[in-house]
């Protein structure tokens, strides 16, 4: 298959940035109540540390170094990435480990050939030396992709962008592995990624840091390029007349596919610099909002955003109440277009759902004691599932937040 380059065109600033108000102010006021209700956190299963096949391969969190653990979750299974132990474990929602690939040079490998245990079947050595960073995905047949680094020998540079990224591909039997890089099949690597993604479809969407944005790859089920999307912030709209005519700046915080069609959701982070009133020296930044703009894939279009209501936060200093606001990080997209954003706070995390079609915000609280996690990492499911992997003292722990059921109970109502 030939690849498909998409250009984008962008609607001129005037014509986004009106609408874009508007939108706004009819998405802030609705559905939005001050009090925050918590949604209780279920514990699937813990997985122990240690070298054994079912074991994370730590032996001291205060020397562990780079974390390289994903998690991710699929019509009930549940896939771990140990980037340390070079090893992927799919498990049952009770812990039991169903199926291991692992790379044939890793440690673990040895532990399996002097191992007297019977159930071999479910061991699937690997033979491409990659590391894995724990970026994971996987589709609707059970076929996992991983995140990997190539060795360095391997890795190119060119344009100020070092390209030492791939993906692998592998079946759940285990027969079937390959790896993908840009055109597909063992093609050149990629700049670093952000993220993976499959979507309904099961076609694979790969989220490349570039030196202006992000440059999205998204691949046919053959595992061909059929899209690449360069997402530069010179042609995301700025919106100048938000501060007063400040400088205003943006960031690309995130960049995620819908799952159910060929559209982006581009997050941009807005702000302005600070201008000290003494010295007139510029002395910081601003946050201004949090704009999601929806971008289609086929058309290269970037269709009218919507406006995400960061985290507030107020304290009062001398008698006076200051208010903080904090954007929010973007966590992923459902099959039926609730967009989720998180946020670490002190005593877990917040969460905000925004369906932009019914003009529907829900604020939800988990709670997490940040003490006694020293790790931790989250994914949606295209259902709308959060799961977590806790890396704690003593184990790791998978929970999820089933907030699936939250909205359901809400358009039911």
């Amino acid at each position: 298959m030939v690849a498909m380059k998409k250009l984008l065109s962008v609607k001129s600033s005037a014509r986004v940035f009106f609408p874009l108000i508007f939108f706004a102010a009819v998405l802030a006021s609705c559905n939005r109540t001050d009090a925050v209700q918590s949604i209780s956190e279920t514990e699937l299963f813990t997985i122990p540390y240690g070298n054994f096949e079912e074991q994370l391969s730590i032996s001291d969190l205060n020397s562990i170094g780079d974390v390289k653990f994903g998690v991710e979750m699929r019509d009930g299974f549940f896939y771990v990435v140990d980037g340390a132990a070079k090893k992927v474990m799919e498990l049952n929602s009770y812990g039991d480990l169903l199926t291991l690939f692992y790379n044939e040079d890793a440690l673990i490998a040895d532990y399996l050939d002097s191992s007297a245990r019977s159930d071999r079947s479910i061991h699937h050595e690997i033979s491409y030396p990659f590391d894995y960073p724990g970026k994971i995905s996987v589709d609707s047949n059970k076929s996992v992709y991983a995140v990997c680094s190539i060795p360095r020998d391997r890795q190119e540079k060119s344009d100020d962008m070092l390209y030492s990224h791939t993906v692998l591909r592998f079946a759940r039997d285990g027969v079937f592995v390959e790896y993908l890089g840009q055109q597909g099949p063992g093609g050149t690597p990629f700049p670093y990624i952000k993220n993976i993604y499959t979507t309904a479809r099961d076609e694979l969407v790969v989220v490349s840091v570039s030196t202006d944005g992000v440059i999205v790859y998204w691949f046919a089920t053959d595992g061909f390029l059929k899209y690449m999307i360069p997402v530069s912030k010179k042609d995301i709209p700025l919106a100048g007349a938000l501060d007063g005519g400040h400088d205003v700046f943006l960031s690309i915080a995130g960049v995620i596919p819908d799952p159910s069609s060929y559209r982006l959701y581009v997050q941009a982070d807005y702000f302005s610099s600070y201008v000290d009133e003494d010295s007139k020296i510029q002395s910081g930044v601003n946050y201004i909002q949090t704009m999601l703009y929806p971008l289609n894939v086929e058309s290269g279009i970037y269709e009218e955003p919507v406006s995400i209501p960061p985290y507030e936060e107020s304290e009062v200093s001398d008698y006076t109440r200051i208010t903080h606001r904090i954007p929010y990080e973007f966590l992923g997209v459902t099959k039926s277009g609730w967009k989720f954003f998180i946020l670490k706070t002190d005593d877990g995390f917040n969460i905000e759902m925004i369906q932009s079609d019914s003009q529907r915000i829900l604020r939800r609280h988990f709670d997490a004691d940040h003490k006694n996690i020293f790790y931790n990492t989250m994914t949606l499911s295209q259902d709308g599932i959060i799961t977590a992997l806790y890396l704690e003292k003593d184990r790791a722990r998978v929970v999820w937040y089933r907030t699936d059921s939250l909205i359901d109970a809400i358009l039911k109502n």
